[in-house]
């Protein structure tokens, strides 16, 4: 007995002195900050990346202010401004935009629908890559801006051919892009949902889609883009309205003023769109840990 009641003092004891020996150890430890948690003084992100245009419009004013750009050629910023101005009074761009809004809504929905159907049908089925596949692979090496031409013949000089055009230029971006999400999606997760028993159904929109979720999104980003580039072409061929009209009856005056006006509000509502994309990646995304910079 004498010799348990000795060993239980040694090993009650010892706790006792090693957390003694520790604390001098404890105290002098410094709590590690990550770097991504530490405070900085940098700019807003959104105040930095108003600095790019703000210098462009800068170097724009001062070239044409001082003669280095011909004002002729190519109008400066208070040019466009009362451009802007003067057809927001007389209501013609404001009818222009929204004609335009509307042929690319119109346009950009069927060219979703089609293209995300078609790679989706495509990309989980083996039948319909087979039978889908390669003719989207050829149709989309097709070059849309051509395409106008024949679409005026078959579909006439009314809305059709132009929404068709923007419908033609989105479906492939999406298509191709999520056919690759969907195709890229880990094929340990998916034997890991088969394991534990997920129906077909469950399988899809809850593992097989979310993880070709990033992809689309890839694909929305290009096809945006896509969209008002074929609407550019679309509405400079036999348009009784929208930008590109306005577009093509300034360049028959040769009011570059006009023109050069139109093309601006194209990239800005490019970006517009483009910030949209990012919006929802941040939404839908939110699981997703990625490298943003540093």
């Amino acid at each position: 007995m004498a010799t348990v009641s000795c060993f239980s003092d040694v090993h009650s004891a010892a706790p006792a002195r090693d957390a003694a020996d520790l604390r001098p150890v404890v105290a002098g430890l410094e709590r590690i900050v990550p770097a991504g948690k530490r405070k900085t003084n940098r700019v807003p992100r959104g105040l930095g990346k108003s600095f790019g245009p703000a210098a462009l419009i800068c170097l724009w004013w001062f070239g044409t202010r001082y003669g280095l750009i011909s004002g002729d050629i190519f109008p400066g910023p208070g040019t466009l401004w009362t451009t802007f101005l003067d057809m927001i009074a007389s209501g013609d761009l404001a009818e222009a935009l929204l004609l335009s809004l509307q042929r690319v809504v119109i346009g950009f929905s069927i060219g979703f629908v089609v293209g995300v159907g078609l790679a989706i049908v495509s990309g989980l089925l083996r039948l319909g890559e087979d039978l889908i596949d390669a003719p989207m692979q050829m149709a989309r090496t097709l070059p849309w801006a051509g395409l106008v031409p024949l679409l005026i013949i078959w579909l006439g000089i009314d809305e059709t051919p132009k929404v068709t055009l923007v419908a033609f230029a989105v479906t492939f971006p999406l298509y191709v892009n999520t056919f690759a999400g969907i195709r890229n999606v880990d094929k340990t997760l998916v034997e890991a949902a088969r394991t534990l028993s997920f129906a077909r159904t469950a399988l899809i929109f809850e593992v097989v889609l979310p993880g070709a979720l990033p992809n689309l999104l890839v694909g929305l980003r290009y096809s945006l883009g896509s969209a008002w580039l074929a609407l550019v072409f679309a509405e400079t061929v036999n348009a009784q309205g929208g930008l590109g009209y306005l577009i093509t009856h300034a360049r028959e005056v040769y009011r570059v003023d006009i023109i050069l006006l139109c093309l601006v509000i194209y990239a800005l509502l490019g970006l517009c769109a483009d910030l949209i994309v990012r919006l929802l990646e941040r939404v839908l995304l939110r699981w997703r840990q990625s490298f943003d910079g540093t």
